[in-house]
């Protein structure tokens, strides 16, 4: 069978992929089974990845709602859009829950102009300008323009000391970081220079997903069993993270449920908190 993948080019489908791709969202062999009996049969010449996503995506949310949020991490970053004001907030807890302290929205006086922080991160005696590419179309590249653009703000606020995290302290590094993809420019120049990058496959054993999976850092927009106007509400209230969600309980009674839909949310998430996905 043939698929159209995301570049819009015709290649031969591998079922390894699928098959990897279901594994890797906590679902069992018979879980893996299942869908691809179920969605195989539904699947022509030319379908889309996208399509064929959405119906292991169908099919795993009959059999696992965790698994079937595993497996839509993805979809479940661009619903932190459209702005990109969540996506921020995402990644300052992630930096949060892996030892680091962090800063939003903070208005840092360069050597020529006045720069808005994304986030800044401090861990140790290392204080890092971290930049947030948020995209809403999953196949986007970032081009090798935006690292540069990054690496011209750090120039400007090198070497001056800011009132930072209760202390005196100067950037020392740099972090670009996207819910898509950067291109093979973009790589090349970061790692010439010295940046750090952060995307949904780069680096390769230390990406966004992999960071999710092992670190259980999954964005309240994950859950299958909260709608849009739920995940919106729970992330107006600074709730960004699951394991937020499943600390303060409480934030559910806000949002008028019956006690068997709040039953159903906090055991999704409860399987998706204690099931850690292996490295």
């Amino acid at each position: 069978m043939k698929i159209k993948n995301n570049a819009g080019e015709i290649v031969e489908f591998e079922i390894s992929k699928l098959e990897s791709s279901l594994r890797n969202s906590g679902a069992d062999e018979n879980a893996v089974k299942q869908v691809l009996e179920s969605i195989l049969p539904n699947c022509t010449d030319g379908i889309t990845t996208r399509e064929l996503y959405k119906l292991a995506f169908e099919e795993l949310k009959k059999i696992s709602n965790s698994a079937a949020a595993r497996y839509s991490l993805k979809k479940a970053l661009l619903e932190l859009g459209p702005a990109g004001f969540y996506f921020e907030q995402w990644i300052a807890r992630v930096f949060q829950n892996i030892g680091y302290k962090t800063e939003t929205g903070q208005l840092i006086r360069g050597h020529a102009v006045t720069h808005e922080a994304d986030v800044i991160a401090k861990k140790g005696d290392k204080t890092y300008w971290v930049e947030c590419k948020f995209r809403n179309a999953e196949d986007t590249k970032i081009s090798v323009t935006t690292p540069m653009y990054v690496l011209s703000r750090i120039k400007d606020i090198s070497d001056i000391q800011y009132n930072l995290f209760g202390t005196k302290t100067e950037f020392t590094d740099g972090w670009l970081i996207t819910n898509t993809y950067f291109t093979k420019d973009s790589i090349a120049f970061s790692e010439y220079y010295g940046l750090r990058l952060l995307s949904w496959d780069y680096p390769k054993d230390k990406n966004i997903k992999s960071l999710v999976d092992q670190n259980v850092l999954y964005p309240i927009t994950c859950l299958t069993t909260l709608d849009g106007k739920q995940k919106q509400r729970l992330l107006e209230e600074k709730c960004v993270l699951v394991k937020e969600l499943f600390s303060h309980q409480d934030l559910l009674d806000d949002l008028d449920l019956e006690a068997e839909k709040k039953s159903d949310i906090l055991k999704e998430a409860r399987e998706l908190l204690i099931q850690k996905i292996a490295e």
